[in-house]
């Protein structure tokens, strides 16, 4: 295949929420383009994107497919992403290392909520954005509305470049007002047949002709004079405009296609290939150090791994980004990340699951290569002289919890490196083994997200896995002062164990002064402090441990194991097992034995006598919360938020946001376990939501009363 120079190449993110028909679209760019014979189906699983089993099975994507087509001498990368919210890590990969982004609408329902969130990452990153109604002929389309509520979202930069004569069943001809032509199609689609504009649509194109001319004379000094001038631009220089518009996002073109039957695909290429930014007119990126790193394909090799797939008989396929020189089979490359050396073998342009090898690949290219040693998602090789790193990709916290255990215990190692290779596809999957839950872990953006991750691990690796409530992470803590002691004692011939604790509890807070007196009962005791440790718990808060203890009634060679004890309760609460924190222990007497006592001794004593203070200091469970963000259309607000309310939710603000509501909110984690399959519901799959750790908060004291008896129950049968 041929090797494209910087200027030449352009990388387009294909983004769009779930039916707005990305795959369909996808098989026809590369029909259009040769690079297939025939268009797939995705009823008939025959399709260059979702060509993976889980894909075909299920019937929507999960994976990013890269491919590419070439265009009048250019070279076009796509990813087409998966549209569901649960995959949104693929959206957010492809956007980082693309230049332009086509969303792509459903034109049946318009702009949806993942459109604006799509948007809102274009944003966030500053990628030119193509807005792309597809499925013209539903009857259910309304173009006309389509373009009001895009511009009502986006403003006036959201400009139409054509627009159907008609749409639904009988669609099968646009208005192009920079070609100022009219394109009409036969059933089979392809190559349009192009005319004259009729004198009945004239108006209309001459209209939309000059605000488009407007809008692109607008980002260049040289055609703002000339349209001045004249009013009037040439193709070429409206293109130009068009393009230096999109770079600084002050044009947003709306383009028309009708996927299914291949009416205005090859138009929107001649668009890409003509139009959309080249690799080499974007702002240069940024390095981990900060420096920036120029698209010079005469410069040192840095070259950026951005995903992994694993694929039969294959194994792990790596996608990369040259990101500066030349990428050239058998370079000899160090990975900045590992340290550690990669020869590559062979080179590869990307087609989804086709793959036609090249020589070489140029700054700004992407491609994939096999057979690599020790290079994982996010790792940089780079040639002599050269020690980039890259690290833009930021993906949004879990919003689907769930606890996963093998069926068969046999196979949980073999469980475990299997989720683990996954991460390397999607890093959106985690997996954690929590020691306070005593629990493994898996967590994702949704119930969709988890189960496939399920399927795979049954259909592929062959590992029968169940999915059951994760516990809550509650924390435990105390509201006043209290005492506590305990006496060890144990004889059974020879050495015995001895060791007495007496100690003080109270709630701690930062900033709070030492203690000097202590009044229980009208008896006081005087704090006279010999050492002190503060101790960050790695689950959040403190605990304070103050020896006190005068006379020598303690060795001081024990309080460490006084310490430990505590530190043993404080990992198992006394109320329900959580651990507990912003705990201060004052320990001021207790006893010892010349003979007797000994470490395990003081830690139990410890042990003991906090936990009977801590139940006696108006002890207090806390639990998670967290903030929750939910993009929903307006008509079901009112649901949305009734829900969250049952869910003991607190609405914190609703803020109309381009034609959807945001709601804030802070919800307890306890119920949040099924949130994201009931938005689903409630909304028919409109809305969206984030979620976020806040704090600790106490929990209501008739819950509080039931996590205890539960927990009490427990250690009775475990008794």
């Amino acid at each position: 295949m041929k090797v494209y120079d910087s200027h030449d190449i352009k990388n387009i993110a294909l983004l769009g929420n779930d039916g707005s028909g990305k795959t369909t679209l996808t098989e026809a760019l590369l029909y259009e383009s040769g690079l297939i014979k025939r268009r797939g189906r995705i009823t008939m699983k025959n399709t260059v994107s979702d060509y993976f089993p889980v894909e075909q099975d299920y019937g929507y994507s999960v994976f990013s497919t890269i491919f590419h087509v070439e265009w009048n001498n250019k070279k076009l990368n796509i990813i087409d992403c998966p549209g569901s919210d649960d995959f949104v890590g693929a959206a957010l990969t492809a956007l980082n290392v693309t230049d332009t982004a086509i969303l792509l609408i459903n034109g049946q329902y318009g702009p949806e909520v993942g459109t604006q969130n799509h948007f809102r990452y274009t944003e966030k990153l500053q990628k030119p954005v193509i807005f792309l109604l597809n499925q013209l002929d539903s009857e259910l389309c309304d173009y006309n509305n389509i373009v009001e509520q895009l511009q009502g979202i986006y403003g006036p930069k959201a400009l139409p470049v054509q627009y159907p004569v008609k749409t639904g069943p009988d669609f099968n001809s646009l208005i192009d007002v920079i070609l100022m032509k009219k394109l009409t199609w036969g059933e089979e689609g392809g190559q349009p047949t192009i005319e004259d504009i009729p004198a009945e649509e004239m108006e209309r194109a001459q209209e939309m002709h000059k605000a488009l001319v407007e809008a692109a004379a607008e980002n260049d000094e040289n055609l703002m004079e000339k349209f001045f001038e004249t009013e009037q631009l040439t193709e070429d220089e409206m293109r130009e405009g068009i393009r230096k518009g999109m770079a600084t996002r002050s044009i947003f073109p709306i383009f028309c296609v009708c996927a299914y039957k291949n009416m205005g695909v090859g138009r929107l290429m001649e668009f890409l290939g003509n139009v959309v930014p080249f690799v080499d007119e974007m702002p240069a990126v940024h390095n981990t150090r900060g420096e920036e790193v120029l698209l010079n394909p005469n410069g040192p090799t840095s070259v950026y791994f951005f995903k992994t797939g694993v694929e039969p008989h294959i194994g792990e396929v790596q996608y990369f980004k040259v990101m500066s020189g030349t990428l050239k089979e058998g370079d000899e490359l160090t990975n900045s990340d590992r340290g550690t050396k990669e020869r590559i073998a062979q080179i590869f342009t990307c087609a989804g699951a086709q793959r036609d090898k090249v020589e070489k690949m140029l700054a700004g290219d992407i491609g994939c290569t096999v057979k690599l040693k020790d290079v994982r998602t996010g790792n940089t090789l780079n040639g002599a002289n050269c020690e980039n790193r890259f690290n833009w990709i930021k993906y949004p916290e879990p919003k689907y919890i769930r606890a996963i255990k093998a069926v068969n215990e046999s196979d949980t190692e073999k469980m475990m490196q299997a989720i683990q290779r996954m991460r390397l596809e999607d890093p959106t999957w985690i997996i954690e083994q929590s020691k306070e839950l005593r629990q493994t872990l898996v967590k994702g953006q949704g119930e969709f997200h988890l189960r496939t991750l399920k399927w795979r691990l049954e259909n592929l690796d062959k590992i029968s896995v169940e999915f059951y409530e994760q516990k809550i992470p509650y924390r435990e803590t105390i509201t006043k002062p209290a005492k506590g002691d305990y006496r060890h004692k144990k004889q059974s011939g020879g050495a015995g164990q001895f060791g007495e604790v007496h100690l003080i509890v109270e709630p701690y807070h930062e900033g709070m002064p030492d203690p000097t007196s202590y009044n229980f009962g009208g008896q006081e005791i005087r704090v006279n402090i010999k050492g002190k440790e503060e101790i960050p718990l790695e689950w959040g808060g403190k605990l304070v441990f103050i020896n006190s203890v005068v006379g020598g009634a303690i060795d001081t060679r024990f309080m460490p194991a006084i310490l430990k004890g505590i530190m043993s309760r404080m990992e198992q609460g006394p109320l329900t097992g959580s651990y507990a924190r912003d705990v201060r222990v004052v320990v001021f007497d207790g006893k010892m034995h010349p003979v007797d006592s000994n470490e395990i001794s003081f830690t139990l004593a410890g042990r003991n006598a906090f936990s009977q203070a801590f139940r006696d200091a108006g002890p207090k469970v806390l639990e998670p919360i967290y903030d929750v963000e939910v993009f929903t259309p307006v008509e079901a607000m009112g649901d949305v938020m009734s829900d969250l309310q049952g869910r003991r939710g607190m609405i914190i603000g609703m803020v109309d946001e381009n034609g959807y509501q945001k709601l804030s909110a802070k919800v307890p984690l306890k119920e949040m376990s099924n949130y994201s399959t009931t938005l689903s519901s409630l909304t028919g799959g409109r809305a969206s939501f984030i979620m976020k750790f806040a704090s600790y908060e106490l929990i209501p004291t008739d819950l509080q009363k039931k996590l205890i008896d539960e927990f009490s129950k427990q250690n009775e049968e475990d008794a």
